[in-house]
């Protein structure tokens, strides 16, 4: 058998549809809205039911047009398959779901998005216990392993300050523990990172984020990689069992964590996300190049107290992102100092939009303490390193030299 060519990461993404047959030649995997789906032979329906046959149930559990969005990001991460949510929350949620029980124990990163950081407080009073640590260094993620922990968890660059996880030396860990790593690589995407490089089992994306790219749909995606020994996980129940070890996580959560939970993403948002990503490594090649020009002029400029790139020499883990990444992402944050007012700062932007979400094509600000991080409490924030005048940067696609000029020209004379 003649061994199928590889191509590049673009490349791959734009021709992925047509690997499999396209009705009437459409070059894009079409929009499917139906929620049912009928068979002329009632006994294939059984046999689609029981998992002996490929084949869609019900809409809440899968579609064609989400299947060809699956395909595509298991492609982008190298894995073994894709479940795709409604949004990046929902994958999480899903982990939460199908895999933790009463008396389970998971470590997570402390540094965090604040929605994820929310959710294992919501976790932690029901039943399962969660040890919050910096990732920066994988003494501190060993330290708080216990016989009952489940899994591990962090994000690849943390929102919104920056700092990198230790993740080789965790997968390491974990590989060696039999614990279920797993990566959120929202802040990297998958052009500029895949996880199962440092042995992440499972494989977190917001899909509305920069792989969507254009701020126009949610969603999440969950991807297995191959690299997690499902044999050695204790939840495993047993009719998930009949199918081939290396499928048994991800058959549990699409029960439990989307047919059960019901955060199904809908068709219309995989295909503005399916055609958002055929342009995400062009994106981010320009976002880049961007967020480190302008990560160096803040650098520079007397009226900033402190700059958070990975890219910038200055940063703690600015060589082990250059060891780990393609680049160093589109997200920067920066600490004005206490005579720079920050919200009349935000306002005298002219080009830089105050918003929350992150991979837009434009680029996007937010005052982090008084929005996202609000909730958590001063206290907190203090604890997490988020300063009262931090802004956040989602870079977007504007000219570098325009946008560098927006940020400059808004400091006080």
């Amino acid at each position: 058998m003649t061994e199928a060519k590889k191509y590049g990461f673009t490349t791959t993404i734009l021709h992925s549809d047509r690997q499999k047959s396209i009705e009437h030649g459409s070059l894009h995997k079409p929009i499917h809205t139906s929620v049912a789906f009928g068979y002329k032979d009632a006994r294939q329906l059984a046999s689609v039911f029981q998992g002996k046959e490929s084949g869609y149930r019900y809409g809440r559990q899968g579609n064609p047009t989400v299947s060809a969005l699956e395909d595509k990001i298991t492609g982008m991460e190298g894995g073994l398959s894709t479940i795709c949510f409604a949004t990046g929350m929902a994958a999480i949620g899903a982990v939460v779901q199908g895999l933790l029980r009463a008396g389970d124990h998971v470590v997570s990163s402390a540094f965090l998005f604040g929605n994820t950081n929310s959710l294992w407080q919501t976790v932690g009073a029901q039943g399962v216990s969660v040890s919050m640590v910096d990732a920066t260094d994988v003494a501190n993620v060993e330290a708080a392993l216990t016989e009952a922990t489940r899994l591990v968890f962090v994000e690849t660059i943390a929102n919104p300050r920056t700092q990198v996880a230790d993740m080789q030396r965790i997968g390491d860990l974990c590989r060696a523990r039999g614990i279920l790593f797993i990566v959120d690589n929202t802040m990297t995407s998958p052009y500029l990172f895949q996880p199962k490089r440092v042995g992440a089992g499972l494989v977190v994306n917001s899909l509305t984020k920069s792989i969507g790219g254009h701020g126009n749909a949610l969603g999440g995606a969950l991807t297995d990689t191959g690299e997690y020994d499902w044999t050695r996980y204790p939840h495993i129940a047993a009719n998930y069992r009949r199918n081939p070890a290396p499928q048994w996580g991800m058959t549990q959560i699409r029960a439990k964590g989307l047919r059960d939970f019901g955060a199904s993403l809908g068709p219309e948002a995989a295909h503005k996300i399916a055609v958002g990503a055929e342009t995400m490594a062009l994106r981010q090649q320009r976002e880049c190049t961007t967020a480190l020009a302008l990560a160096q002029m803040l650098e520079a400029d007397p009226h900033v107290a402190a700059v958070h790139y990975p890219g910038l020499a200055s940063h703690p883990q600015h060589a082990l992102a250059t060891e780990l990444f393609r680049s160093y992402g589109s997200l920067l944050s920066f600490e004005l100092r206490p005579e720079v007012d920050c919200f009349d700062y935000l306002n005298r932007l002219q080009l830089a939009i105050p918003a929350s979400n992150l991979g837009d094509t434009r680029t996007l600000v937010i005052p982090v303490a008084h929005t996202i991080f609000y909730e958590m409490g001063a206290e907190r924030r203090a604890a997490m390193g988020i300063a009262e005048s931090l802004i956040r940067v989602s870079v977007g696609l504007e000219d570098t030299a325009d946008l560098v000029e927006d940020f400059r020209q808004a400091m006080p004379d």
